[in-house]
């Protein structure tokens, strides 16, 4: 069986764990080579290389933070040296920490947006210049949270309500350069991050489960699945979508 992603080079920033490790997984799994970037869980991404290398695909751990630009050209410089060129990227780098209003703080708004926002940004510009003539895929993983308003969750929801604005205009403006731009927004999903956050054992996932029509939080692969779909050229003809994954929750 032809996989879907034969001969493509990926890069998958922040992948050392929970979502984006399942998402290189699972791009690897349909032929890609990736690029497993992380910011400081060396063991992690080390873990997800082997792992991908055992099943007899390919990828290299990156270092680089992705809210520092320097580190940023430096992935996609040593992304090219290690695979030759780049067909998609995955934006899914990112940081949630709440505050109420009475608590936001200067260093808590910049380390929110320059990292889900503006590091996701500079990839992007990057990423053109690295893509070829036909184009590429890049998908930024977003948030129910830019939809849904949470409590004590502004600057969070705000960066993740950029990140789809984003989507959209560089939607329309690379579309003429063969580049397509789509955002997946999952609900609650279970991941280390979560679960050391207190969410996946917590009274607020039982709430929302209870009002969830598929009944249950997600999990990394649910995520990663819609990226390979987006990633692939089954999805040729989408760009500027932002596509809800929350087993029904609103």
């Amino acid at each position: 069986m032809t996989k879907k992603l034969n001969g493509k080079v990926a890069i998958v920033t922040g992948a050392s764990k929970g979502i984006g490790a399942s998402i290189a997984e699972q791009l690897a799994e349909e032929g890609a080579s990736v690029v497993v970037n992380y910011a400081t869980s060396k063991e992690g991404a080390d873990r997800v290389v082997q792992l991908i290398e055992r099943k007899g695909g390919k990828a290299v751990a990156v270092q680089a933070n992705m809210s520092n630009q320097k580190d940023i050209n430096r992935l996609f410089a040593e992304s090219k040296k290690a695979f030759g060129k780049l067909d998609i990227l995955i934006n899914n780098a990112g940081i949630y920490e709440f505050a109420p209003l009475e608590e936001v703080t200067v260093e808590h708004f910049h380390k929110h947006f320059d990292l889900n926002v503006l590091g996701l940004l500079l990839a992007c510009q990057i990423a053109v210049n690295y893509f070829g003539p036909t184009g590429g895929s890049i998908v930024n993983i977003s948030s129910l949270a830019s939809k849904s308003w949470a409590p004590n969750a502004l600057v969070y929801s705000a960066t993740k309500a950029a990140v789809d604005s984003i989507t959209k205009s560089l939607g329309s403006e690379l579309g003429p350069k063969k580049i397509r731009v789509n955002a997946i927004n999952p609900g609650i999903v279970q991941t280390e991050g979560t679960k050391s956050a207190g969410i996946v054992e917590s009274d607020f996932r039982k709430k929302v489960e209870a009002r969830t029509p598929l009944g249950r939080i997600g999990v990394p692969e649910d995520i990663a699945k819609a990226a390979l779909f987006l990633a692939s050229d089954d999805a040729e003809w989408i760009t500027g979508e932002t596509l809800l994954i929350s087993g029904g929750f609103r």
